[in-house]
């Protein structure tokens, strides 16, 4: 007997928790925006260098790296990206690329003075960075979490209810552009003539556009 009457307990108590959960919350769903505008402390450039022979490309390259080093570039920031070989050119029958790192102790302008030269072929900006960017995404998400339930506080306020538990949590992505050519200063560089005077533009890192950051946070909130 006190068997059976344990069993139709468990029963009855099994019964009302599927009850429960077949009841729907009442919830609010809002989507938190935040932006931030990042200074860029980091500027990757592409850079090639032409020889009619190897000796003469062997000995370019040796200015090169001589070039970027009295700049400020160190060797670990210069990579090799490919070489190409064309015997039917009558003009340049050597290439080869690299690309190289320049921080905010470099100085730009002067920089791209000292590579006018007949031997570079081409010079471009291949993105800009900064170091502590994963830390600043963090903070725009943050931001826009806070910036959810905020919206989710007073409007559920007007109507004399409350915000409760946080019932699911998507993060959008609406622009995130850590390693940006601003178009202002890729349209800049883009006419730089080489073998050519010196242009009178600034190219220093403070003539650079901020990278921009923005971040949606969408949220679903129990309402009390």
């Amino acid at each position: 007997m006190k068997l059976r009457v344990f069993l139709l307990f468990g029963l009855l108590i099994l019964g009302g928790i599927i009850n429960a959960q077949d009841v729907k919350k009442n919830s609010i769903e809002v989507t938190g925006i935040a932006e931030m505008e990042v200074e860029p402390d980091e500027i990757f450039f592409n850079i090639g260098i032409k020889a009619d022979n190897k000796n003469e490309l062997a000995d370019n390259e040796k200015k090169l790296f001589e070039i970027l080093k009295n700049d400020g570039i160190k060797n670990e920031d210069i990579k090799f990206k490919s070489m190409y070989q064309n015997p039917y050119s009558k003009a340049t029958k050597f290439t080869k690329s690299f690309q190289f790192k320049a921080s905010t102790k470099a100085n730009i302008s002067k920089l791209f003075e000292d590579l006018n030269q007949k031997w570079i072929h081409n010079l471009s900006i291949a993105e800009v960075k900064n170091t502590q960017i994963s830390n600043y995404r963090k903070t725009v998400k943050i931001n826009a979490l806070k910036a959810a339930q905020d919206k989710a506080n007073y409007l559920l306020e007007s109507i004399n209810k409350k915000t409760g538990t946080p019932l699911e949590i998507i993060e959008i992505e609406d622009y995130m552009s850590d390693t940006i050519v601003p178009l202002a200063y890729k349209a800049q560089i883009s006419n730089i003539q080489l073998n050519a005077e010196p242009a009178a533009a600034d190219y220093s890192f403070d003539n650079i556009e901020n990278i921009k950051l923005k971040y949606s946070i969408k949220v679903k909130y129990e309402i009390l």
